[in-house]
This record gives C-alpha cells, sequence and structure tokens, in this order.
C-alpha cells in the first residue's frame, strides 16, 4: 500500500469501526446477501475498503483543518451511492430517514398538525410555523387548532428561531407526553394549548361522493393506505355508488405491497405485479385473490399525471393491464424500479434500487411511464400569459384581500377574479384557483375543485356520457403499446436512413 497512508494503519480499533460503517453492515440488509467468499470481486472488494479506511485516517491526520468524521463518514455513503447513477439509491440524512420511516409506516407520535415554515426569518416576517391542516381526530385538532394558526413557541421556544427539524423534533416524540405551544390567531389573538402526544396516521386516504360517481384520492402508499382505501370503498357502497374515479396524481409512490393490495380489491386472478433482479430472492410474483376483490363491475377512471410514479403506476398498469380501469390525464413520471430502505448505524439510512417491476403483461415502464387512455392536459401559458401570472405574484394582492374578505363564497371568487383579469389578463379559471387556494389556507381541506380540475371533469363526463364497456374493449395494454412503440421507432429510423442516402 502507499506509503503516505502507513502510519493510518496504527489505529486497530478505529479501523475496524469505519471499515464496519463504510461496508454498511447492517444485519437487515445484508442478511441474504453471498459470503464474501463467493464473491467475484472478494480481492478487489477488500482492497478498496483498505484504501478507503487508510485515506480517511490520511485526512485526519494530515488535513489542514480538523475534520469532524461524521462529514467523511457521510461523504463517503454519499460518494458510492452516487457512483451508481441512479437517482433513486441514495443517502437519507437523519430527518429524511426518519420522514421516510413515518410516511412507510403510516402512523407517529405526535400532535397531528400539518405544518409549514419559512426558510428566512427577518423581524418585519418572522419564520413562524403555520398549521397546513389539522388531521381529523388528533391532539391538534381536537384542542381547536385551525388552518392559517401560527405556532410561535413550542415549551417556551421561539420558533422562528429554529429549524423545520427542530420544530418536529419537539413537537414529535413518546405517546402520552405532553408538549405546549403558544397559537397566535390573526393579527394580535394568542393562546397557549397543552397537547398531549399521540399515535398519528397520515392520512393517505380521503373520498367522498360527486352526484352518483365515488371519488378516492390516494396522496401515498403507507402500511395503512390498502385498509384506509377499503374503508372509502365501504362507505361509498352505502351512499349507492355507481362508478369510481381513483385519482393519483401527484402521488410519489410508496409500498409496493399496499399497491398491491388495492389493485387486489379490483383484480381476482391472475398476475398484479412480478419483481425481478439479478438476486434471486429478490424476484417475486404478486398473484391476485379472489377472496379478496371487492369492487365489482364498477366503472372506474384512474386520474394520472407526470407526477404519478412508483407505487402508482405499479397500481394504474395493472388496472390498465388487466381492463379494470381507464386511464385519464398525463403520461406518468417512469419509475419502473424497487428501493429497500435500510437503517444505518447513526439514526441515518440509505435506498438502494434492488430490482425493477413488471406489470401483468410483462412490461416495465423505468423512464418511459404510463400513458392515458385519454390525453387531457392543462394549457400552457402564452409569453403574455406567464408575463401577466408573474406580475400578479409579484403584486401579492390576493392574501391581504382574502384575509380582509374571511366569509368568501364561490361568487365573491369570480367577482374578484373579473376585477384581477382586468390588470392580469391570463386564464380566469386559474386565477379563481389562486384566490381559492389562498381563502383555502384557513378552511377544510377541499377534497376536489370542479371549477378548476378539468382532468376530473373530464373522468366524470366519460363516466356520464360515453359507453364505458366499449371505451375499455378498445383499450390496449402496455406490451401491445410498448410494441406499437418499439414499431414506430423502427419506423423511423428507416425514413431517417432512406432520407440520408
Amino acid at each position: 500500500m502507499n506509503k503516505i497512508f502507513s502510519k493510518s494503519l496504527k489505529h486497530t480499533v478505529v479501523s475496524e469501526i469505519l471499515i464496519f460503517l463504510l461496508t454498511i453492515a447492517t444485519s437487515q440488509c445484508f442478511a441474504q446477501s453471498p459470503s464474501a467468499t463467493a464473491r467475484p470481486n472478494a480481492e478487489k472488494e477488500k482492497l478498496y475498503s483498505d484504501i478507503i479506511n487508510s485515506l480517511f485516517y490520511y485526512i485526519q491526520d494530515n488535513y489542514v483543518e480538523e475534520v469532524d468524521p461524521e462529514v467523511l463518514y457521510q461523504g463517503a455513503i454519499k460518494g458510492m451511492l452516487q457512483a451508481l447513477n441512479d437517482p433513486y439509491s441514495v443517502y437519507m440524512p437523519k430527518d429524511e430517514w426518519r420522514s421516510l420511516q413515518d410516511t412507510t409506516v403510516g402512523s407517529f407520535g405526535g400532535v397531528g398538525l400539518s405544518i409549514t415554515k419559512p426558510t428566512e426569518s427577518t423581524p418585519e416576517k418572522p419564520a413562524y410555523v403555520e398549521v397546513s391542516q389539522p388531521i381529523d381526530n388528533s391532539p391538534g385538532a381536537m384542542a381547536g387548532i385551525r388552518a392559517g394558526d401560527l405556532i410561535v413557541e413550542i415549551d417556551g421556544v421561539d420558533t422562528a428561531s429554529i429549524t423545520m427539524n427542530e420544530v418536529l423534533d419537539r413537537l414529535r416524540g413518546v405517546v402520552g407526553t405532553k408538549v405546549k405551544v403558544k397559537i397566535r390567531r390573526g393579527k394580535t389573538m394568542e393562546f397557549e394549548v397543552e397537547l398531549v402526544r399521540a399515535i398519528i396516521e397520515n392520512p393517505t386516504v380521503k373520498y367522498g361522493m360527486i352526484g352518483t360517481t365515488g371519488y378516492i384520492r390516494v396522496t401515498e402508499f403507507s402500511s395503512t393506505t390498502a385498509k384506509r382505501f377499503q374503508e372509502a370503498i365501504d362507505s361509498l357502497t352505502k351512499s349507492g355508488y355507481k362508478a369510481l374515479v381513483i385519482d393519483l396524481r401527484n402521488n410519489g409512490g410508496g409500498l409496493l405491497t399496499a399497491a398491491v393490495d388495492i389493485a387486489d380489491k379490483f383484480i381476482d386472478k391472475g398476475v398484479i405485479v412480478s419483481t425481478k433482479s439479478r438476486l434471486s430472492y429478490e424476484n417475486a410474483v404478486y398473484f391476485a385473490k379472489k377472496s379478496k376483490t371487492t369492487v365489482k363491475d364498477i366503472p372506474t377512471i384512474v386520474l394520472i399525471n407526470g407526477a404519478t410514479a412508483s407505487a402508482s403506476e405499479i397500481l394504474s398498469g395493472a388496472l390498465k393491464d388487466t381492463k379494470k380501469a381507464y386511464l385519464v390525464g398525463e403520461k406518468t413520471y417512469g419509475k419502473g424500479s424497487v428501493q429497500i430502505p435500510s437503517n444505518l448505524v447513526s439514526e441515518d439510512g440509505f435506498k438502494i434500487t434492488v430490482a425493477r417491476y413488471y406489470s401483468p403483461s410483462d412490461t416495465n415502464i423505468d423512464k418511459v411511464g404510463i400513458k392515458p387512455d385519454k390525453q387531457v392536459s392543462y394549457e400552457e401559458f402564452t409569453e403574455d400569459e406567464e408575463k401577466a401570472y408573474a406580475e400578479l405574484m409579484k403584486a401579492d394582492v390576493i392574501a391581504p384581500y382574502v384575509e380582509n374578505h374571511p366569509n368568501m363564497t364561490e361568487k365573491d371568487i369570480s367577482s374578484y377574479a373579473e376585477e384581477l383579469y382586468k390588470k392580469y389578463p391570463f386564464d380566469k379559471r386559474v386565477i379563481r384557483k389562486l384566490i381559492r387556494n389562498e381563502y383555502d389556507r384557513t378552511q377544510p381541506a377541499r377534497l376536489y375543485d370542479l371549477d378548476y380540475d378539468i382532468q376530473l371533469n373530464e373522468a366524470l363526463r366519460i363516466l356520464k356520457e360515453e359507453d364505458f364497456s366499449k371505451l375499455m374493449k378498445n383499450t390496449k395494454t402496455l406490451k401491445e403499446l410498448e410494441a406499437e412503440a418499439e414499431k414506430e421507432k423502427a419506423s423511423n429510423e428507416k425514413a431517417a436512413k432512406e432520407s440520408g442516402k
């Protein structure tokens, strides 16, 4: 080994600890990995592990300034994962790892308040925590805290002076323990509330009726999502729903098993999804079980867009390939891989891609996405409209107007939109949406917005006016669409080659 590293080797005990960290020896992650002697690159692995270890101590002993070992540790972990050139294999610092755990587990100890916090704090506008929405039946909601309230203190600590992570640390904790918050409502009203932390479940499923059509919005796939989805179906059944819209727009995914469990409610036989990997133990096929099918003969539309990804695409692809649902909206993101999250030894963690998933027609949509059966897109602004929009945002007139008109009706919103349009001429529907969004900050969460949502409106129109059975017969599986795309690509390449002669 190079002489410049030799003096680092004296740190025998600490060296063993570092190797433990850098090889990420977490039992749960590598319990099924092949033994080191069976690995084809075992000698190279040992060589490079020794070099990394030695370089760590050389930096510690010789760099011009003292370096926190954690900084080098995080740099090494990030570098190894970045070297894979895979955007989904990433290092996750403590706060990101905790957030992932909250999302996938579906519950945590807290007070039940969805919050936001400005990144900058000034004397004129302190970066207090703002309540976006209290979660139903949570300690925060039952204490009367409302959307739009400011949390100015937590246990006597000014929230403008601490980071969002520190805010979360103070609000979350052991179930049954107490936390005191000072609330500011409006400009002058302030009061203190003592909250007892409880198990908080992320509300990943919301639902309701639109006429005779059931509407279910799924925001992410956690361990509780399939159960909540079934509760939605049970409620809609009691309400006598005749058709169903499942909204997966802006749903970035979550647990594969949650998507499978929901698909199983519609599909009574065959493959729902399969995963394929170079590691045999990561290969799996998930089959539908007839006993779990709870939605039968209900015309179903799934709403998708460019932010529909991962587990959302598993569900969309499964329902499309099995002709259980008609897809409306825009092409999905195209994340056809499976990641396993694993914890490290310092309350952080990482995700690494271990397999790719395939739809019932044996198609992988990674970097391709899923095209809707009916394309419905929002119109882009013209250059002049973009300018008008930017001017309206810069003017910042909507928030103070709404604050001075706390009980706006839809008629009031339309009237104010007409007034704004005279000075800022762009789509009035978008202007109304901006006003409505500001008004909704201090109101119970809106389930849908039929004035603005052209994709949902088109789904409702299709269910009401078109022959749904005929539409479904004419849909194509992802495998058929893949074959068409390959044929078109070959044809275009042939035409380009011939034109270049």
